[in-house]
């Protein structure tokens, strides 16, 4: 990739019109209206093979729901590869590997990413397996397709990007950035129905609040993500 090609989402659906969708917006929205990254939808049913435009059928064995066809799916990736072989193909599948902030530097610092959405029963294994094609879940439940989980995927990823955000220190401190939650916030007024600003913000002693803000971190993670905060004392341990 060279340096003036952004970092692109190729995203595969059989609907189209939820893009950008809320990547329109705010400081995704504005990084694509600057270039920063770009975003390339190819609707599914345009790699069809009848006149109806069909892109399912019936699951051999039986059961409910439709299957995206192994034939339309891999005519439909074999244009989106065709545009740039390096990105990385993934399906959006609650059986995929969890999406985590480690993932989502990886993504960033490639070129992109092709981003299959499925829908109603899933994709035909077949075409996932012959693609190689890498399996990705936001969580641990169901949704009515992918085109929501890749919208949260490619979030994720754009604010990483050079110049998306504004405030360059400030993803350092956010969540799993350091394998911790991130530390409570506070702004004006500095006392609010009794509640008042914890001092050390107050005191205008950057180490001081360096500090704060780090032992607040561990203890939300210790008492909300018991995972997390083993996790994070192993890697300590082993630093």
């Amino acid at each position: 990739m060279s340096a003036k090609e952004p970092w692109t989402a190729r995203v595969l659906t059989v609907f189209p019109e939820m893009f950008p969708g809320s990547l329109g917006l705010s400081l995704a929205g504005k990084a694509l209206e600057r270039g920063l990254w770009a975003l390339d939808v190819l609707d599914i049913r345009d790699f069809a093979r009848d006149k109806h435009r069909s892109v399912d059928d019936t699951p051999f064995g039986g059961g409910a729901g439709m299957v995206l066809r192994p034939d339309v799916v891999d005519a439909a990736l074999a244009a989106a590869v065709a545009s740039d072989g390096e990105a990385p193909v993934i399906y959006l599948s609650p059986r995929g590997r969890l999406l985590d902030q480690a993932l989502v530097r990886e993504l960033a610092a490639g070129p992109g990413a092709v981003l299959l959405c499925g829908r109603y029963e899933g994709v035909d294994q077949r075409v996932l397996k012959a693609r190689e094609v890498a399996e990705v879940s936001i969580g641990d439940y169901v949704l009515s397709g992918g085109e929501p989980a890749a919208q949260v995927l490619i979030d994720a990823v754009v604010r990483l990007l050079p110049g998306v955000m504004g405030n360059e220190a400030s993803p350092g401190e956010e969540s799993f950035e350091r394998g911790l939650l991130e530390h409570p916030h506070y702004t004006r007024p500095a006392d609010w129905q009794g509640r008042a600003v914890p001092e050390p913000l107050l005191s205008g002693h950057h180490e001081n609040i360096r500090r704060w803000r780090l032992e607040q971190a561990k203890e939300i993670t210790r008492q909300r993500r018991p995972d997390l905060w083993a996790r994070y004392r192993r890697e300590q341990d082993d630093g």
